[in-house]
């Protein structure tokens, strides 16, 4: 048997927030993993149910030998939490696994993880789920596939789900250093931008390495069903799709340094073709592969945007 101390080490971020309901057995997921060598970041948005009292007892049974830390939050909502964890200086240069609060990780997912990130280039990796009710019991599980991971597809879409997402030592230093912008929707999405931005590697498996729990809290949900399908149908043609593009892609024109001349020519295309361009736009979208999954998502959004509302 391997020594632990031998393994690449693994900072586990966990962002927190009133998570006292599922929070233990989301801990007790990490113990379990057959890789054993990892940290344990935290930052709680300002709880003010159990999980406070959670999180420490569980340093106190399982900090020997590992850097467990609990710090306090933002409180600017879910993705700039996230990202001001991954930000913090303390944070080790390490190979980093996000991490939900109301999930449970299947026992290799470390493993696995790390078993893709062998490269000295940005990675970020990410992997399917087995989608669960509230009591664990499995409903279904997310499909993965169906595009090649590119910039193109980043802008209007995310495929790497946060909380399967790990991050290699160069992919966390691109997150280091493009700080932590306003207004950014979710933190995953946004992750999986950056990295395709400045020409990493999306590195996306067809494992299942958690039980992801759906219930009334969930910060974003499954993206199956017909009421997913409705739920975003809404948020295309309502216009909130399109504040999210552009919180998004003005967040990576302060970064144009850094990224590859492609995602910079996709920048100034969409820049110089605003929504209400309709048949213009949509010719840019098709030039440079700027594309949602599948046949219904796409269909979508080339119908959002002859109304101008992408």
């Amino acid at each position: 048997m391997s020594d632990v101390t031998s393994l690449p080490r693994v900072t586990i971020a966990l962002a927190t927030y009133n998570g006292a309901a599922h929070l233990e057995a989301q801990l007790a997921s990490y113990v379990a993993q057959t890789h054993a060598n990892w940290d344990l970041w935290v930052s709680d948005d300002g709880s003010h149910d159990a999980t406070r009292t959670i999180l420490e007892n569980f340093a106190a049974q399982h900090g020997m030998g590992r850097d467990i830390r609990i710090l306090d939050g933002p409180r600017a909502g879910v993705a700039t939490n996230f990202l001001t964890l991954l930000c913090h200086p303390g944070l080790p240069k390490q190979p980093v696994a996000l991490s939900d609060q109301d999930d449970v990780w299947l026992p290799e997912k470390l493993a696995l993880g790390l078993a893709e990130m062998g490269t000295d280039e940005p990675v970020i990796y990410g992997a399917q789920s087995i989608h669960t009710d509230d009591t664990l019991t499995p409903i279904g599980k997310s499909l993965g596939g169906g595009v090649t991971p590119s910039f193109g597809n980043a802008v209007t879409q995310n495929i790497v789900s946060g909380h399967s997402c790990m991050l290699n030592p160069a992919a966390l230093a691109v997150v280091r250093r493009a700080g932590v912008p306003a207004g950014i929707p979710y933190h995953d999405w946004w992750l999986y931008q950056l990295i395709t931005g400045v020409g990493g590697h999306v590195a996306l498996s067809s494992d299942a390495v958690l039980l992801y729990r759906q219930h009334g809290r969930n910060a974003m949900g499954s993206h199956q069903g017909l009421r997913a399908l409705a739920t975003r149908t809404a948020q295309v043609f309502g216009g909130t799709y399109r504040e999210w593009i552009m919180a998004n892609t003005t967040a990576l024109a302060h970064l144009e340094s850094t990224l590859t001349p492609e995602a910079q020519e996709i920048l100034a295309a969409l820049k110089a073709t605003p929504p209400r361009a309709g048949f213009a736009r949509i010719a840019v979208f098709r030039r440079y592969g700027v594309r949602r999954t599948g046949r219904v998502g796409n269909l979508l959004l080339n119908l959002a945007l002859l109304l101008g509302r992408v």
